[in-house]
């Protein structure tokens, strides 16, 4: 070998290369790939396998249990740290390499870096066809890692050694961009990871990835202040971008001066600290009353690092006002341009900062801050009306779960969620006290996320108490990396509701005439319905077989105490509440579009129907 190069196997140059990248941004430097998550079998056992025991001393290994969850772990990781630093997911061929589908989707749509590396069919094509592998009559080239093309932001097989130099690069770029992040997918024929090949040292180098702070352009910049000037109503979203930019201490300057209040998407809650007087909570179908009511009549809607989903524009009908305009801060263009907005292209840090160097001794009007700050006061109280348990001795509510939460944790406390009922009581209810304490996967609401995603954050900030907040359904879809908490140590806890079946859905589906039909678990009645008495399951049982320690509360008092036990454990610990399934959170304030049959036999689709059309009718398309 000569002094230029490295004799390697593509895996073991590929895990040396990702041990040397790094992200900087405003001074501070970090790993790029802090660790690589990893399932041993046929197409990555024998390649990235004997890599990563090669090089054990500078890429830490991390034993998963489940494909999907290694990806959620490694999201949770990405996302505690504002994106700056990201995790590596390795898997084998076949249904390994097809359970990280899933996983991609939601990071992909979060916006959150995560790299993947599925084993593939030999690049020779030699032992045709091997064991897993999927025979596309016409398109010999396609393997089932192909099905993860749409989800990725990046994707590639790596059919010869020295095609990893350009696509390795590629690859950190898309992971270190604010603004194209996402899953990024390697596919790594197995016979390729094991091929040696002679490197150039200089691949091996360290290398930063800076990630960028673009500033806004002067002429969308003068038009932005313009229209934030002439504005009677404004009222700011606040969506994830806050958080991955670190704006946070830059958006509360700017309230501070303006007096523009904040309603925050599930990706933003938190961006505002819950009792500044400008936090006005949630927005959209799972919002507060505040919040709902003044994007109503809003003239001015300031869009700051948000898709707006259907969820916060309420399926096009939240904002009523005639008048409405927009104007979108947003690091991209795609989402900046929706709603046929003013444009802000830019860093959310850097536009906020010049947007009130623009609005030098602007503020709202007074009567328009007291209003809105009534609003505000009206629904602490139905927060604490929510939260409140007035027989210590009964039951716990689901909110009075929350409210039991509420009180046992510290600023800086992260809890997490993901799906069912809860996101919308917690978007609501829940006091934000710290950016990053507010953990909601919303952008794909993927069942199973909260507990390796818990596992993630844990690793990312250590000596942090994480809370996964799952109910039964949830916890059902994928508990199996509890035996990883386990084992690497972590005291992540997790809060487990048992109401005996899908809460959510069984509501979504009254509301739109299925009659809850499939959604208790619950024994099957003679006349075919889920009617019966609820399934002998343990969950809690469960949870202690896989190692975690589980204290079960039956009543409120006992939740308090479970709870203030946990958080001052140092193990896996899971705290059990079987609750009262009557619903105690506040109705929704705004709608969502899901479509009832047009036509049926049965009352309750009929009137459904009755309902939707009504609904439907105020939706407006914003051009």
């Amino acid at each position: 070998m000569s002094a230029a190069t490295r004799r390697l196997t593509t895996a073991q140059a590929l895990v040396r290369f990702l041990s040397a990248q790094y992200t900087e941004r405003d001074g501070v430097r970090r790993r790029l790939i802090a660790g690589t998550w990893g399932i041993f079998g046929h197409g990555n056992v024998a390649g990235v396998g004997q890599a990563l025991v090669e090089y054990a001393a500078v890429m830490p290994y991390h034993q998963g249990r489940n494909e999907q969850s290694m990806v959620h772990a490694a999201v949770g990781y990405a996302r505690q740290l504002n994106r700056l630093s990201a995790q590596a997911v390795t898997t084998s061929i076949g249904p390994g390499a097809t359970n990280l589908v899933t996983g991609a989707a939601l990071a992909t749509i979060n916006r959150l870096p995560v790299l993947l590396l599925p084993g593939d069919y030999f690049a020779s094509h030699a032992p045709d066809p091997l064991l897993q592998q999927l025979e596309h009559p016409v398109e010999a080239d396609v393997s089932v890692n192909d099905t993860l093309r749409p989800v990725s932001r990046y994707f590639d097989r790596i059919t010869r050694p020295e095609a990893l130099i350009p696509s390795a690069l590629q690859a950190m770029r898309v992971l270190a961009d604010p603004a194209e992040t996402g899953a990024v997918t390697l596919a790594l024929p197995q016979d390729v990871q094991a091929e040696a090949y002679d490197w150039p040292e200089e691949f091996f180098a360290e290398r930063v990835w800076y990630v960028r702070r673009p500033a806004p352009d002067p002429v969308e910049l003068t038009a932005a202040v313009e229209a934030i000037r002439s504005a009677q109503r404004p009222l700011i979203v606040a969506g994830g971008g806050i958080h991955h930019s670190e704006a946070e201490q830059a958006l509360k300057a700017f309230v501070d001066a303006t007096g523009i209040p904040v309603a925050s998407t599930q990706a933003g809650k938190g961006s505002l600290r819950y009792d500044h007087p400008a936090d006005l909570g949630g927005i959209g179908h799972t919002g507060t009353a505040v919040s709902d009511e003044l994007a109503r009549t809003a003239d001015l809607v300031i869009g700051v690092g948000t898709r707006y989903t259907d969820f916060t524009t309420a399926s096009g009908t939240l904002f009523q006002n005639p008048d409405v305009r927009f104007l979108n801060l947003n690091i991209t263009g795609f989402d900046a341009h929706k709603l046929a907005a003013r444009t802000l292209v830019c860093d959310a840090r850097s536009g906020l900062e010049r947007l009130l160097e623009g609005l030098a001794g602007h503020r709202v009007g007074t009567a328009y801050e007291a209003e809105y700050r009534t609003g505000k006061e009206r629904w602490d109280e139905v927060v604490e009306a929510a939260y409140r348990a007035g027989d210590e001795s009964a039951v716990p509510t689901q909110t009075q779960v929350l409210g039991a939460l509420d009180a046992a944790v510290g600023d800086d406390d992260v809890v997490i969620n993901a799906a069912g009922s809860l996101p919308g009581d917690l978007h609501k209810l829940w006091r934000s006290r710290s950016p990053r304490q507010y953990h909601l996967e919303y952008g794909y609401s993927c069942m199973g996320y909260e507990i390796p995603a818990g596992i993630g954050v844990q690793q990312a900030a250590p000596g942090t108490p994480v809370w996964a907040l799952v109910g039964d359904g949830t916890y059902l879809m994928m508990p199996t990396e509890i035996v990883t908490a386990v084992q690497e140590g972590l005291p992540v806890n997790i809060v487990l509701l048992q109401n005996h079946g899908y809460a959510s859905i069984g509501g979504l589906s009254e509301e739109t005439g299925g009659e809850r039909f499939g959604t208790a678990y619950r024994f099957r009645a003679a006349d075919g319905t889920f009617t019966g008495a609820p399934l002998p399951v343990d969950l809690a049982a469960n949870a202690a077989s896989l190692g975690m320690d589980v204290l079960r509360a039956k009543t409120v008092r006992e939740l308090r105490e479970a709870l203030a036990a946990a958080r001052s454990s140092d193990r896996p610990t899971c705290v059990y509440v079987e609750t009262d399934p009557a619903p105690t959170a506040p109705p929704a304030e705004a709608w969502w579009d899901v479509p009832v049959a047009e036509t049926a036999s049965r009352e309750a689709a009929v009137e459904a129907r009755e309902r939707y059309d009504r609904r439907v009718a105020g939706r407006r398309r914003h051009l």
